[in-house]
Order: structure tokens, then sequence, then C-alpha cells
């Protein structure tokens, strides 16, 4: 799988599936999870999350992707960093899963945001590196193409010092 940095969000990805850093319950959130509900079309992608939730932390649910270029939208529940080792399988399980639903729906691409690193405090060098290494252990069906998008520069950064 290629794997590709891109400055910008991710909401507006030309990907097949963007993944949501989401909240257990679906809902809409603040940071990149509104921008995605209300670009979207907050009220329908809320029904369709509704009827999914809640979900895991680490685990992740797919939803379509109404108003946005993507056809899909994957919901991944990262944690809230706690800073104990639970939070690094939670997170990798996470990107994991979003990789599995994104593939077995056919998907040829993937955008992901930063999973955690916001509000839930995930440490961004930390987190960077464990997304990294599960889309590099991924072995796909489908999948062709990551791209990681970057909001910020320091994020942008923390991916191209581990994809040198």
């Amino acid at each position: 799988m290629e794997i590709e940095i891109k400055r910008g969000s991710v909401v507006y990805a030309d990907a097949d599936a963007i993944v949501n850093a989401a909240n257990r319950w679906l809902e809409k959130g603040g940071g990149v999870c509104g921008a995605i509900f209300n670009e979207a079309g907050a009220e329908e992608l809320a029904k369709e999350c509704g009827e999914l939730a809640p979900c895991e932390v680490g685990a992740a649910a797919i939803t379509k992707g109404y108003n946005l270029k993507a056809k899909y939208i994957i919901h991944a529940v990262g944690p809230i960093y706690s800073g104990q080792a639970e939070d690094a399988e939670l997170l990798a399980s996470a990107y994991l899963n979003s990789l599995f639903l994104a593939d077995n729906h056919g998907c040829k691409s993937i955008a992901f945001c930063c999973i955690s690193t916001g509000i839930y405090g995930y440490p961004l060098e930390e987190a960077t590196k464990i997304a990294i290494e599960e889309v590099k252990l991924y072995q796909p069906q489908n999948l062709e193409k990551v791209y990681f998008y970057c909001y910020t520069d320091r994020e942008y950064e923390a991916y191209k010092k581990l994809l040198k």
C-alpha cells in the first residue's frame, strides 16, 4: 500500500473513505468531527450514526459519505489518553478497524485524520508512530492508497519524520 502525507482537512479528501475521529456515541463533536458532520449533512449523518451507536473505544463504524467526495465515512473511536499501555492498543485497534472496514467495502483509498490527538490528548509523536505502524502491517485486499491528512504544520512534520 502506498502512503501519502497531505496538508489540509480530511473533510475534503479525494478518497473512497475518510476517517472521522469519533466519540463513542458517534455524535457530532468539535474539531474534525464537527467539520465532517457539517459538510456531509449533519441531520442525515446523525440519524445513521444514531442507529450504529454506541461504538466501543478502539472500534469503528462505517456510514455513507452523503455530501462529501468520499463514498464512506469511517467513525473511529480512539482512546482518551491516560498514559497507560492500553492506550496504544486501543489507538492501534481504531486504525486497524478503520482499514478493515474500508477494505471490506471495496475501497481503494482511505484518508485518515490524526485520531485522538485533539481533545483526547494523545501525544502527537506517539500517535503518528502507531498510525504508520498499523498501516504498514495491514495486508490489504482492495486498499491501494492511504492518505494521512494533516491540518497543522506540527502534524505534517510528525508524519514526515516517520516516512523519510
